[in-house]
C-alpha cells in the first residue's frame, strides 16, 4: 500500500513509550497519559504488567515478550508488522518497552517500518536500566572523585553482523565507568577483551539482576573474578554489568536492597479499591506485594431501610460508621436518592476509628466522636459513657457483620436501626495461583483487615484438610489489624504473628517492619 493511499484511511498513531527498567513508579508522566488513553498496548517481557492497571479495560491488550522455553511470542518483524496493521486500523497504539526505546531496545527498527508505511508516531523516553540498575544498588556512575565519563555498550550484538564494531581498545581504558547491557552470556570475554585492552583486573564490577524491583539481585567482584561470582551465586538475565572504582561506593550509598522489607513477598487481601494505601506503605519499605482481593463489595438489593431512616434523620440521635465501604454506600445512596451531607445536619456522628473519620471529611462531615480503642466494642464503650438510654441510633453497615455493636447499644437504652448497605461477596477466580504460590512457599506473609478476608482468602484457598491448610501455611507469617481480625484467624487453626496495638493501615505497617527488623521474620 502507497503512502497515498494511506494518508486517505482513517488512520490511527503508535506510541513509543519507555516503561522504565521495573519499578512501575519510575515511569513518566506522558507515559501514564498515553496508557490511560491507549486503544491498543502492545508490551514486552520487560515491561512491569503493573502498568497495565493505567489502561481502559475495553483496550486490546498483546504480549509481545519471551514465553516459556526462552521463546519469543513474536519475532521483531512480527511486532514491527503488528504495530502497522493496528495503526491502519485507526487505533491509538502503545508500544510499551522496557527501559527506553531508543537504548539497546530497537526502536528505531520500529519507527523504521511505521515511516514507511506513512503512520504518524511519537517515542516518549523512558528511564533506562543503565542508571536505573547503578542507582538501585547504590552506585554513581558518575563522581568527581572517580570518574567524568561512561560508556554504555551491549553484551550482545546483532548476530548477522561479521564483525562487532566495539572498539575494544579504545573502550577499556577510554570510560571511567562502563555499563554493559545483556552481558551475563558474554561476561567472560567481556572481562577478558577489557584487560587484554589494558583495563586493571582488580577493577571493581557490580552484576545487578532485576534492577528496581523486588526481586533485584547484586553481586560484587573484580574484572578478575566476576565471571566466577556470577556462575556461583547463579546469576541469570535480565542483568547489567557494571565496570569501574565507583563501584567501590556501593558500601557507602546502597540503600534499596536495605530496605526493612526487601524480598519479603506479602500477600494483600483487601479489595482492590482500598488496597492501595497498604500496598504503598509497604512497597516503601521494600516489600513486594501480590494482591489476592478477597472481597467484591456490591450493593444490597433492598434499601428501604435506609430510605426510611433519611426519610426521619431528624428523629436520629446518632449516625454511627464503623468501615470506609459504609461511608462510600452510604452516601452513594445519598445521591441516589437526590440529597447530599446537608440532610445530615440535625444528627451526631460516630465512627470506629480515626481513617474512617477522615474518609467523612471528604464529604464534608467532622466527626463528633472517635474512640480511643478502635473496635465496635471501642465505639460501644465510647457512646455509653456519652450516655445513649432513650436514644435513636442509625447503623448503617455491611449486609453481614458481627452484632457487639448493636446488642451492646440496645443493653444500654438506645434503639438502633441496622441498615444494610453493601454486601461482601468473594471473588471468583486465582484460586489455583494462590495455592500453587502457597505450596511452593513463594509468601512470606498474608495481610488481613478484617475477618471477612481471613474467612473469604480461606474460602479461596479451599484446603482438603486441616493438615493441608498448616502445611500450605508452613514458614507463612500472618498479620491482623486488630483483635477480633485475629480471633477469626485463631478460630480457624492459624497463627498470628503481628497486630498492631492501634488499628489502623499505618501502623499493621510499621508492626510488620518492627517484626521483620527485630526478629528477621523467624518463628
Amino acid at each position: 500500500m502507497s503512502e497515498r493511499d494511506v494518508s486517505e484511511l482513517s488512520v490511527g498513531k503508535v506510541y513509543l513509550v519507555g516503561a522504565g527498567p521495573g519499578d512501575p513508579g519510575l515511569l513518566t508522566l506522558r507515559g501514564r497519559y498515553l496508557l490511560e488513553r491507549a486503544e491498543v498496548v502492545v508490551y514486552d517481557y520487560l515491561a512491569n504488567t503493573k502498568l497495565l492497571r493505567h489502561v481502559p479495560g475495553s483496550a486490546e491488550f498483546i504480549y509481545v515478550g519471551k514465553k516459556g522455553g526462552g521463546l519469543h511470542a513474536f519475532t521483531q518483524e512480527g511486532i514491527n508488522k503488528l504495530l502497522v496493521e493496528k495503526a491502519l486500523a485507526g487505533s491509538m497504539v502503545v508500544r510499551l518497552k522496557g527501559g527506553d526505546p531508543f537504548i539497546f531496545g530497537r526502536g528505531a527498527e520500529e519507527i523504521e517500518e511505521l515511516v514507511q508505511a506513512g503512520i504518524p508516531f511519537e517515542v516518549v523516553p523512558g528511564v533506562t536500566s543503565a542508571t536505573a540498575a547503578a542507582t538501585y544498588a547504590g552506585i554513581p556512575i558518575t563522581h568527581r572523585r572517580y570518574t567524568a565519563s561512561v560508556a554504555f555498550i551491549t553484551g550482545h550484538e546483532d548476530p548477522t553482523k561479521k564483525e562487532s564494531n566495539i572498539r575494544w581498545d579504545k573502550l577499556a581504558t577510554g570510560a571511567g565507568t562502563i555499563v554493559v547491557y545483556m552481558g551475563i552470556k558474554n561476561l567472560p570475554v567481556i572481562t577478558a577483551k577489557l584487560i587484554e585492552h589494558g583495563r586493571d583486573p582488580q577493577t571493581p564490577v557490580a552484576v545487578v539482576r532485576w534492577a528496581s524491583t523486588p526481586e533485584q539481585r547484586s553481586v560484587e567482584g573484580t574484572l578478575a573474578t566476576i565471571t566466577d561470582v556470577v556462575r556461583e551465586a547463579d546469576i541469570k538475565p535480565p542483568a547489567l554489568v557494571i565496570v569501574g572504582d565507583v563501584v567501590r561506593l556501593r558500601r557507602t550509598i546502597d540503600w534499596y536492597e536495605k530496605r526493612p522489607l526487601f524480598g519479603k513477598r506479602i500477600v494483600v487481601t483487601r479489595t482492590r479499591e482500598q488496597a492501595s494505601e497498604l500496598v504503598a506503605l509497604l512497597e516503601e519499605n521494600g516489600a513486594d506485594c501480590l494482591e489476592y482481593s478477597t472481597i467484591n463489595i456490591e450493593p444490597v438489593e433492598d434499601y428501604q431501610i435506609l430510605d426510611r431512616e433519611l426519610e426521619d434523620l431528624d428523629q436520629c440521635d446518632w449516625l454511627l460508621f464503623t468501615s470506609l465501604n459504609a461511608v462510600t454506600w452510604f452516601f452513594r445512596r445519598l445521591r441516589e436518592r437526590g440529597l447530599d451531607s446537608r440532610r445530615l445536619h440535625s444528627v451526631k456522628i460516630a465512627v470506629v476509628g480515626r481513617a474512617t473519620g477522615e474518609e467523612l471529611e471528604k464529604y464534608g462531615i467532622r466527626v463528633d466522636l472517635v474512640p480511643e480503642k478502635f473496635t465496635g466494642e471501642g465505639l460501644a464503650e465510647a457512646l455509653i459513657a456519652e450516655g445513649v438510654k432513650g436514644s435513636r441510633i442509625l447503623l448503617p453497615r455491611a449486609q453481614v457483620a458481627r452484632d457487639i455493636l448493636p446488642e451492646m447499644l440496645e443493653d444500654a437504652g438506645a434503639t438502633v436501626v441496622v441498615a444494610p448497605v453493601y454486601r461482601n461477596v468473594p471473588p471468583p477466580g486465582r484460586k489455583e495461583q494462590l495455592r500453587g504460590q502457597l505450596a511452593g512457599h513463594g509468601i512470606d506473609m498474608v495481610t488481613f483487615t478484617s475477618s471477612s478476608t481471613v474467612t473469604n482468602f480461606l474460602t479461596m484457598v479451599d484446603p482438603a484438610s486441616e493438615a493441608e491448610l498448616q502445611e500450605l501455611f508452613r514458614g507463612v507469617r500472618i498479620a491482623a489489624i486488630g483483635p477480633i481480625t485475629a480471633k477469626t484467624v485463631q478460630k480457624n487453626g492459624l497463627r498470628v504473628d503481628v497486630q498492631p496495638e492501634r488499628y489502623t493501615i499505618s501502623d499493621m505497617v510499621d508492626a510488620i517492619v518492627d517484626h521483620y527488623r527485630t526478629s528477621g521474620g523467624m518463628f
